[in-house]
């Protein structure tokens, strides 16, 4: 097996610093800029459809694939660019993967047609799959103890401003450029940022050290295609239905692959000693607790705050009638305090880890229920809109409590060789959510909606209204986290392990 691309010796032992080992903070910065790159590049383009539509004479079905096209290539990808990662080291992985994703955001920006914008956002969304796991898999081999949880910390920054200040971003480009260089541009910044970021791979992260192992280890073999083909076409079942209507069919196959894909890696996990192949993922990788609990958490988190930032947006817009920007302002309260908030709760996730999965699940049940009443407020003109910033406000300390500890928890007990793999699995389950929870969320919108219009053209209430039905389905995705959490907890605590040891498994 290979060992990953390291950074500067890492830091061990038993203080009680948070400090970064020599050269992590440049580590981190040429980690953390891709993964934001490519995070935002989920959010960003939602409010540059319209203007797309415009400049392109793009179709309904032509705006769903470029948000399918992208999320589809991304969840496909994670977990073989993980694996590969492993076995051939994550610092080319890594830098191969920003340049598919430079690649495929230059000829996005310079679409003339829909078809070729499309076929550039699958570009992207390969690109974003394949650098993604490697950030995982650098961090558990670069970082440790308290250090870990501070780059966790950090990397929970990244997430939670990616996903949330992309519409903000988006809107400013369009109100200042214009509608065709506004949304071009959503794309063509990624182009630069990328180039330099890696430059500074290739120059800060140390080449892969590799152990003499046999050549076949490393050969495609050792990828594990077949299983590798299997978990994609689960994935993309389970993925489209909630994406593209129309395609519910999909799901039952959905579940026929799933379950030929953990038979195949079942059958080589038996004969790895006779073969010398290792499965794609091991199985009993989920017979880790920490690790499956871990998964569930995150991504049951996600499911819920995407689709109501999306709701957010809708309502702003369509029934309150403020502009794109003012929708993406909306979020900013929340994304800087993620920003503040998370490097120092990383600090302490060794200690009160468990703890802070369930306080963050706890706030953002809170801010569920103060932003529920803000919609219903504003809409019926009694509370002024800022109110509602403040309300969702509070999902800021929720995620930078939740998303900062689950990362460190989901992954402290995985042994290092199968990290990348691993840190696949747990985002390609978070990717799958994040498209179901979407669709939930703005299904129950809109089936409100519909009932509350009667058929006419809906008011402002109607839209207030909606957004609780939203709200309430968002708090549901927003339990299970909680009760995750709970367990999780429940157990550390029955077995004392409340606290982390510093260092993750090395085997």
């Amino acid at each position: 097996m290979t060992t990953p691309p390291a950074g500067p010796p890492p830091a061990r032992g038993h203080g009680t610093g948070a400090a970064l080992p020599p050269g992590g903070a440049r580590i981190l910065t040429v980690l953390l800029v891709p993964l934001f790159m490519s995070l935002m590049s989920v959010s960003i383009v939602n409010v540059a459809l319209p203007a797309i539509e415009q400049d392109l004479g793009a179709s309904a079905a032509d705006l769903q694939w470029v948000l399918a096209g992208y999320s589809l290539a991304f969840g496909v990808s994670m977990v073989p660019a993980g694996r590969a990662g492993d076995l051939w080291g994550r610092k080319p992985l890594f830098i191969a993967g920003i340049l598919v994703f430079v690649t495929g955001s230059l000829a996005a920006g310079l679409a003339g047609d829909p078809l070729v914008l499309n076929l550039a956002r699958v570009l992207m969304g390969l690109g974003s799959g394949l650098l993604n796991p490697q950030i995982i898999g650098i961090i558990q081999n670069v970082f440790h103890g308290r250090a870990r949880g501070r780059a966790y910390g950090m990397l929970g920054t990244i997430v939670g401003l990616g996903v949330s200040i992309g519409p903000t971003l988006g809107g400013l480009f369009i109100d200042v450029l214009g509608p065709e260089w506004g949304w071009r541009s959503t794309f063509l910044v990624n182009v630069p940022i990328g180039l330099l970021a890696a430059a500074l791979a290739a120059y800060w992260l140390r080449p892969p050290v590799r152990p003499q192992a046999a050549e076949a280890d490393r050969s495609l073999a050792a990828l594990d295609p077949v299983g590798a083909l299997l978990l994609a076409a689960a994935v993309v079942g389970i993925m489209v239905p909630f994406i593209l209507p129309g395609t519910w069919y999909l799901l039952a196959a959905s579940v026929a692959f799933a379950g030929l894909w953990w038979w195949w890696e079942a059958r080589m996990r038996s004969r790895q000693a006779a073969t010398g192949r290792a499965p794609m993922v091991d199985p009993s990788l989920f017979r880790i607790p920490s690790f499956t609990i871990g998964t569930v958490a995150t991504a049951a988190f996600l499911a819920a705050t995407p689709g109501l930032w999306a709701v957010q947006a809708i309502v702003t817009q369509q029934g309150l009638g403020l502009p794109a920007l003012a929708a993406g302002l909306t979020s900013l309260p929340a994304s800087l305090l993620i920003m503040a908030l998370s490097p120092a709760i990383g600090g302490f996730v060794h200690r009160f880890g468990p703890v802070f999965v369930v306080t963050g699940a706890l706030l953002s049940l809170v801010a569920m229920l103060l932003g529920g009443t803000a919609f219903q407020r504003i809409a019926a003109g009694e509370w002024p809109y800022w109110t509602l910033a403040a309300a969702l406000a509070l999902l800021g300390p929720a995620q930078a409590l939740v998303m900062t500890s689950t990362q460190v928890l989901t992954m402290h007990d995985v042994p290092l060789r199968a990290a990348g793999a691993a840190g696949g699995v747990s985002q390609t389950a978070q990717r799958v959510m994040t498209a179901i929870g979407l669709a939930a969320v703005t299904a129950a919108f809109y089936a409100a909606l519909g009932v509350r219009g009667n058929g006419a053209q809906p008011d402002q209430l109607a839209y207030g209204e909606a957004a609780v039905a939203a709200v309430v389905v968002v708090a549901g995705f927003l339990s299970v986290t909680l009760l995750a959490g709970i367990v999780d907890l429940l157990r550390r605590r029955r077995n004392g392990t409340l606290s982390l040891q510093d260092d993750s498994p090395a085997g």
